[in-house]
C-alpha cells in the first residue's frame, strides 16, 4: 500500500509508451546513467537496501538497453559525500540517494541538483528545505510507524510502563518518536526512559541491559527497528525477566515476521518499513527518462501493522532481511 502525490503512475506511463512499439524501442536505446548512493550493509535493514538496489539495477538495465545503473555503498556520511562526487564526475543523469545522514549530505546532493540532474531522495530528508534538493521523495511513513506502534500498545496494554530504544539522532528518528507520543496520547501509558540504540542489535542489547538494571518493572519495549529487537529479546532472555509482556519492533524483517506468524507472545506484531523503497525510487527515476512523462513529488509507503492474521502476506523466506 502507498500514497502517491505526483501525477501519473508508472503503470500508466508504461502502458502509454507500449502502445507505440517504435517509440518504445527508441526510448529503450536512449543513453541514461543513474547513480545510486546508499549506506553500506551495517545492519539488517541496510543489507536489505543493498540487496534490492543491486537486484533492481540488473532488472532495469535488462529492460532498458541504453541504461547504465551504478550502485555505490558508503560506510559513513563523509565517504558517501565522496561517492556522490565520484558519481557526478562519471556523468550521471540522475542520482538516487538514501543518505546515511541527510543534514551532512545536503551540500553534496545540492551540487548534483544544481547541475540540472534528476534527484530522487529516499527515506531520509534533511531537517529543512528538502524540496530544493530533490525532484522525487520516496519514503516510509515515519510518523505513522511510531503512531501505529503507540496506538497498539495503548489499546493492548492501556497502563503499560514502556521503555523506548531510539535509532540515531537524525530527523526520521524524531518523526517516529513524535508519532509514538501521538499514538499513546490520552492513555495511561508511561514512558520510563528513552535511549539511542543506533539501529544496532549489539547497542540495543546494551541499552536494554541498562534498562533492566534501572527499572524493576517494565511492561513493554518499543524499539522501532527489528535489528534492535533481536538484541532486546536476547537481553530479556539472559536476565530471565518475566515482567516484560512483549516487544514492538519495526521494518518487517523476515525473522520478526516469522515470530508474529508463529504466535510468539513476545513479538505479537510488527510495523512495516520496507527496505525495498530504494527499488521503488530507482524504478520511478528510470520511468522519468524512458516513459516520456516527468515524474516528481512524494511517494509515501504505508506503515502497516503486521499481525498473526496477515503476517503471511509479508513473509519472504529468501530475503536477506
Amino acid at each position: 500500500m502507498h500514497r502517491r502525490t505526483f501525477g501519473l503512475g508508472v503503470a500508466g506511463l508504461a502502458a502509454s509508451v507500449a502502445a507505440l512499439p517504435g517509440i518504445a524501442l527508441a526510448q529503450d536505446a536512449k543513453k541514461v546513467t543513474i547513480g545510486v548512493s546508499i549506506p553500506a550493509a551495517d545492519h539488517g535493514w541496510t543489507a536489505g537496501v543493498v540487496f534490492h538496489a543491486e537486484r533492481v539495477a540488473k532488472l532495469l538495465m535488462a529492460e532498458h538497453k541504453g541504461l547504465n545503473v551504478i550502485v555505490k555503498t558508503s560506510a559513513d556520511p563523509a565517504s558517501q559525500a565522496n561517492a556522490v562526487q565520484d558519481l557526478a564526475v562519471q556523468g550521471i543523469d540522475a542520482l538516487v540517494i538514501l543518505p546515511s545522514d541527510p543534514d551532512q549530505l545536503v551540500t553534496a546532493i545540492q551540487q548534483v541538483k544544481d547541475d540540472g540532474k534528476f534527484v530522487a531522495l529516499v527515506d531520509r530528508a534533511p531537517s529543512v528545505n528538502d524540496n530544493t534538493i530533490r525532484n522525487l521523495y520516496v519514503a516510509g511513513n515515519n510518523p505513522a510507524l511510531g503512531e501505529v506502534a503507540g496506538k497498539y500498545i495503548a489499546e493492548k496494554t492501556p497502563e503499560a510502563q514502556v521503555v523506548v530504544i531510539r535509532g540515531l539522532p537524525i530527523p526520521i528518528d524524531q518523526q517516529r518518536q513524535d508519532g509514538f507520543d501521538k499514538g499513546i496520547a490520552g492513555s495511561k501509558v508511561k514512558v520510563l526512559e528513552r535511549q539511542y540504540g543506533n539501529w544496532s542489535r549489539d547497542d540495543a542489547f546494551k541499552v536494554m541491559q541498562d534498562f533492566l538494571t534501572k527499572h524493576q518493572k517494565i511492561d513493554v519495549v518499543w524499539c522501532q527497528d527489528d535489528d534492535m529487537a533481536v538484541g532486546v529479546l536476547e537481553a530479556i532472555e539472559q536476565a530471565k525477566r518475566t515482567d516484560i509482556q512483549y516487544v514492538v519492533g519495526g521494518a518487517g524483517s523476515k525473522d520478526m515476521i516469522k515470530r508474529v506468524m508463529d504466535g510468539d507472545k513476545m513479538m505479537p506484531v510488527d510495523v512495516l518499513y520496507p527496505p525495498a523503497m530504494v527499488a521503488t525510487a530507482m524504478q520511478l527515476t528510470a520511468a522519468n527518462f524512458y516513459d516520456q512523462v516527468p515524474v516528481s513529488g512524494n511517494y509515501i509507503l504505508d506503515a502497516t501493522l503486521v499481525t498473526k492474521e496477515n503476517a503471511q502476506n509479508f513473509y519472504f523466506a529468501d530475503s536477506p532481511f
